[in-house]
């Protein structure tokens, strides 16, 4: 099974998007796959149980018959850091929880498994005097390959060299990165930014993502459109 861990620069850079459109395109490529969102904060009480709309569109792309708690097992009601909302919740997010999660995702019988990250790369999970957990750790301990998401906004070469240097610094394999306009006010200089993003950066960029701002497209058609533009070629290859 390949497992693939989806990062970002920062919050709101479009995780849950390209994750989606990622999925798709594997599934066109005739690929079995399962996704995983470890922590979501922002949810709403359906039925008594939590349920996160990003892990709601995960499950509508995946084909692997999970439920929204296999793909979300930890989640909380307010939209705000995981580890200040497990405090406040009075509970802990612990590492065993964590990885358990990720062995149900990764014992079915799909030839992929996605998990979609919470924030950067270095979300707190859980922060003391004695140690600091944070999500990286999980990725590092589960041994994933990693894909970075650059949020296309003034800050974003910093944020993207930062990110990259401690993925490789935690010892892990970026595959591939891809450039994704979030926000519907295009980027300065946008060219010329993703142009140094390709000298800084010394893995593929593989996708350049547009935001999609018409108005008579559903989410998972923009979605759909999305997966067109990206080139799964580096995320498949086995390293020699």
């Amino acid at each position: 099974m390949k497992n693939l861990f989806i990062t970002a620069t920062d919050t709101d850079a479009g995780k849950t998007f390209v994750a989606c459109a990622l999925t798709k395109v594997l599934i066109n490529a005739g690929k079995k796959v399962a996704v995983y969102k470890p922590i979501s904060a922002g949810c709403q009480l359906e039925d008594g149980q939590l349920v996160n709309e990003d892990a709601q569109l995960l499950s509508q792309f995946a084909n692997s018959g999970q439920s929204i708690q296999e793909i979300n097992p930890i989640a909380f009601l307010e939209p705000i850091a995981p580890h200040i909302a497990a405090e406040k919740a009075n509970r802990k997010i612990s590492m065993d929880e964590v990885i358990q999660g990720y062995n149900q995702v990764t014992a079915t019988s799909a030839d992929i498994a996605i998990t979609e990250g919470a924030g950067g790369w270095r979300l707190p999970l859980t922060l003391n005097k004695k140690s600091n957990i944070f999500l990286s750790d999980f990725a590092k301990a589960s041994q994933q390959d990693v894909i970075l998401v650059v949020n296309m906004k003034l800050g974003c070469l910093n944020h993207a060299l930062l990110t990259y240097e401690m993925i490789k610094a935690d010892g892990l394999n970026c595959l591939g990165w891809i450039a994704n306009n979030a926000s519907n006010e295009p980027m300065n200089n946008l060219t010329e930014n993703i142009d140094s993003l390709t000298q800084l950066l010394p893995v593929p960029q593989i996708a350049q993502l547009r935001y999609f701002n018409e108005e008579h497209l559903s989410l998972s058609e923009k979605i759909n459109l999305a997966a067109n533009q990206i080139n799964i070629s580096p995320l498949l290859t086995t390293p020699a």
